[in-house]
């Protein structure tokens, strides 16, 4: 593990420091290690930096890092999470933070370690002793449960509002989409092929599904819409079935992904693949489908008149810095803590596009320009 003994407040090293330690999700990553020795080496830094921390299990072998620092009525929550995905494929080492033309490269540099080490040491750099009380947290599992985020929040967590420091190459994200992930199960009747007479063919009834998600995805879902988000939308992800060339198929498994924008829900995804199966029952009345929610996702939406929001644009002004109010394409732990009555949005240094790719990487300056930002929005928010 790399030497904890960071300078204080140095979001760069902390950003490579991290990197520098596999934390793939095991869920995601069979074998994988998870998020220990990373929650491991954080923890040991901000307790040198001075913060009181406290490590505290999601699931068995699996931190969260919960540090807090100065003290006041008015909290404010800088959070983000350490577990990354896995690194088949990447152009790079995974795990050796090289620093080359003013990038750091590594799994998990822009997603988000950049981040988690800027909200650090911007809370070190600008928490006053007695004007307000920041808590820093690092969570587990984000990319697959969010068992990390659940578990803080279940825990009693307050605070006034969050920043949670995802890639947003530093704009302001105050909203982001959810999602519905349904699987269909289509059932038809295996027959030899020569028998249309008794065969029933459960990708045909699939096919006439996918033509109906064809055009709700093309027709209806385009009226729906977000300011930031742009329209809500479904796609098809995975689909399998059939035996063989000379066998009518007896089942076939659709599995799909509605993403929803702010005021929509699983239950209304549920409900529009339902009407879709009605209409598809209306042509082939010997249509058997049966569906099922696997989980869902909420949205997250804060109004951009936020204090949270107006506070983070002024400080972005202030360094000099341009204001923009974007919305963020994937989904994050801000839905979460929104639902538990907790403001968050997103802000931070490295771009989404980077996120699970073959080549990532965050911008050094990005990292310098996001904490210098936070930190002004530390020492300003008991204001």
């Amino acid at each position: 593990m790399p030497d904890s003994s960071l300078p204080i407040g140095d979001a760069v090293a902390l950003t490579r420091a991290l990197v520098a330690v596999d934390s793939r999700n095991p869920t995601l990553v069979p074998g994988a290690p998870g998020e220990h020795a990373a929650a491991a080496l954080l923890a040991a830094t901000l307790q040198q930096w001075g913060f009181d921390v406290e490590l505290s299990e999601a699931a068995s072998g699996r931190p969260n890092v919960v540090a807090t620092i100065g003290r006041g009525s008015h909290t404010l929550l800088l959070a983000g999470h350490l577990d990354t995905v896995g690194v088949e494929g990447m152009t790079h080492e995974p795990f050796d933070p090289q620093l080359r033309n003013g990038r750091i490269y590594g799994r998990g540099s822009a997603d988000m370690k950049s981040g988690v080490a800027a909200m650090c040491a911007a809370a070190i750099r600008g928490a006053q002793p007695a004007s307000c009380r920041v808590i820093v947290a690092a969570v587990c599992d984000e990319e697959y449960e969010s068992l990390g985020m659940r578990a803080l929040v279940a825990s009693g967590l307050a605070a006034d509002a969050a920043v949670l420091t995802e890639p947003t190459r530093l704009a302001i994200a105050p909203a982001h989409r959810g999602f519905a992930w349904v699987t269909i199960r289509f059932r038809g009747r295996a027959a030899h092929g020569s028998r249309y007479d008794i065969g029933v063919d459960a990708i045909r009834h699939a096919g006439l599904f996918l033509a109906e998600l064809d055009a709700l995805d093309a027709g209806a879902l385009r009226s729906v819409t977000h300011p930031l988000l742009g329209r809500a939308s479904v796609h098809a992800s995975t689909i399998s079935g059939g035996e063989g060339f000379s066998t009518y198929p007896g089942e076939c498994v659709l599995r799909l992904e509605r993403r929803t924008l702010p005021g929509e829900s699983g239950d209304q995804a549920v409900s529009e693949v339902r009407a879709l199966l009605a209409r598809v029952a209306e042509r082939a009345p010997e249509l058997d489908a049966s569906l099922e929610l696997v989980t869902a996702q909420s949205p997250s939406d804060v109004h951009p008149s936020e204090r949270v929001v107006r506070s983070l644009q002024a400080a972005l002004e202030a360094e000099g810095l341009p204001v923009r109010i974007e919305g963020m394409s994937a989904w994050t732990d801000a839905a979460i803590l929104n639902d538990a009555g907790i403001p968050a949005i997103c802000f931070g240094p490295g771009d989404i596009g980077m996120a699970h790719a073959a080549e990532e990487f965050v911008e050094v300056s990005e990292i310098e320009q996001a904490t210098a930002v936070l930190e002004r929005l530390v020492r300003n928010w008991a204001n």
